[in-house]
């Protein structure tokens, strides 16, 4: 029997994860991140470990923990990855026959379950403040095996549509503004009823943290700085431009608003928050959720609020100035900025389903929740209607909120569909009419009421197929029928429920995995 040498071991680690050579054959990389990862060297000689991962189409990190030897091999070749992550729905029910020709959505890479690679992009790379060893953390992109982007890719839709932006001489300026529940997990931290194929497990078993309702009430905020300290400790030393940080109206209901990023920096940061939020809590001994309404008693809905804007690119014929700012007048807008938002309101329905992608996310687009938006309007400084503006003539901070997203929508489809919606209100000088004074006002077009009416809109809509493809438009779809039915399925057997009250299966649905 042959035993390796060292020797023979080393130069074969060389081809162990990846298609060797893929990185530069393909071209895949611009000089930043070459530059970048020859940065890197010196700190994964300190290092145990690497996290490599991608966001999900529900915008769930999923990755793989490499040793620091294999992930400089991913860094020339790419990394395998299962096309597992494509087909499930948030139940892990399989959605996608991935047996069946193209997966039965036109991809032939998806048939009998072949992988596809993902390539680390070093700018993202940080290192975890929080494990055990010293781990490092990194977003990828996923890949065909001939250098093609997937076409499932949901960072490679929001690449596509910055890209699009900035032909025209735009950047998209992004400001996050997430709601999320911290929690105290009850007992022992064991596993509950066990889940399977689209079978739910039990939710994590909490109690809350305080009573809520007394809103911004410092004495709320400071009592759980204890738990929040070390969490927002870790996310400055990941680079995050965290702002504030506040006590909403729920019981442990928290929220962390952050500086203006641009667009895949932002979309990358929230893909950040949410997977180490959820992790420096749990070491703590508590659950945070970013679950729009979840199924406990007393608990206010949570958003995910947009703030954008576009700036004109610097050597664009512009001066680099934020082209929402009204130069003068009455209005709060520049024209850019009106057109922009006529785009956002004109697409409203279309992109729902990307902006608030769960079952749960639509109890809060009710009138009984009167801070969240359930009519297709925009005014200025009303926190009722769908699209917010804040700013004034000659105010170079001036931009726009769209309040309609839930906290664990997808940030790169969420944020790409806003950025196409209203790209395509400046093309056509769409006007988005007069501002509502009364942001529920029966009137006024409704946005969708529940998940199947938004994943109809989205199917229907030629911007969202234009956006995300043909493939990744047909794969939303099935999944997010496949989530809908198992919720109807049950609701058949479980009997009419209370409006505007998450069931028992959203719970079981979302509390833990989101």
């Amino acid at each position: 029997m042959m035993h390796s040498t060292p020797e023979v071991t080393e130069r074969l680690a060389g081809t162990d994860t990846g298609s060797v050579g893929f990185v530069g054959r393909h071209g895949l990389w611009t000089d930043e991140q070459h530059a970048r990862a020859a940065e890197l060297e010196p700190l994964l000689a300190e290092l145990e470990f690497v996290r490599v991962g991608f966001g999900d189409p529900h915008g769930l990190f999923r990755s793989k923990t490499l040793t620091v030897e294999a992930f400089r091999t991913a860094l020339r070749n790419g990394m395998d990855f299962s096309p597992g992550p494509f087909v499930f729905d948030t139940g892990h029910a399989v959605a996608v026959d991935i047996f069946a020709p193209g997966g039965g959505i036109g991809v032939p890479e998806l048939s009998g379950a072949g992988d596809f690679l993902v390539v680390p992009d070093p700018l993202t790379f940080r290192e975890l403040p929080y494990t055990e060893a010293r781990t490092g953390w990194v977003v990828a992109d996923e890949y065909l095996r001939d250098g093609r982007p997937h076409p499932l890719s949901s960072r490679a839709v929001l690449r596509r549509t910055l890209d699009r932006a900035a032909a025209d001489g735009w950047t998209f300026v992004v400001g996050l503004e997430v709601e999320w529940y911290l929690t105290r997990s009850a007992g022992e931290r064991r596993p509950g009823r066990i889940g399977g194929f689209g079978v739910q497990g039990a939710a994590p078993e909490v109690e809350p943290v305080d009573d809520g309702y007394q809103f911004n009430h410092d004495g709320l905020t400071d009592a759980l700085m204890p738990v929040l300290t070390p969490l927002t400790r870790a996310l400055r030393a990941l680079g995050l431009p965290l702002r504030s940080v506040e006590h909403e109206s729920g019981p442990g209901q928290v929220e962390f608003t952050f500086s203006p990023m641009e667009g895949l920096a932002a979309a990358d940061a929230m893909l950040l928050l949410r997977t180490v939020t959820k992790q420096i809590c749990a070491r703590a001994g508590y659950h945070a959720s970013f679950m729009a309404l979840p199924g406990l008693d007393g608990f206010d809905p949570s958003g995910w609020h947009l703030h954008q804007s576009l700036f004109r690119a610097e050597g664009s014929g512009g001066t680099g100035g934020n082209a929402f700012m009204a130069a003068d007048g009455a209005g709060p807008l520049s024209r850019t900025g009106l057109a922009y938002v006529g785009g956002l309101l004109e697409h409203a329905r279309d992109v729902s389903a990307l902006c608030v992608p769960t079952v749960n996310g639509y109890r809060r687009l009710a009138e009984r929740h009167t801070l969240s938006p359930d009519r297709i309007v925009w005014s200025p400084e009303n926190r009722g209607a769908m699209v917010r503006v804040l700013g004034a003539p000659g105010e170079p901070s001036t931009h726009v909120e769209n309040r309609i997203g839930e906290p664990c929508a997808n940030p790169y489809l969420y944020l790409a569909a806003q950025l196409a919606a209203g790209l395509d209100g400046i093309e056509r000088g769409l006007r988005p009419g007069a501002p509502a004074t009364d942001p529920h006002a029966p009137a006024d077009s409704a946005l969708p009421a529940d998940l199947e009416e938004a994943v109809r809109a989205l199917e229907g809509s030629a911007l969202c197929r234009e956006l995300l493809g043909a493939p990744l438009t047909e794969c939303l779809v099935r999944l997010k029928r496949s989530e809908h039915t198992r919720f109807t399925d049950w609701l058949a057997k479980a009997g009419p429920v209370e409006p505007g009250v998450a069931t028992d299966w959203e719970h079981r649905e979302y509390f833990g995995a989101f």
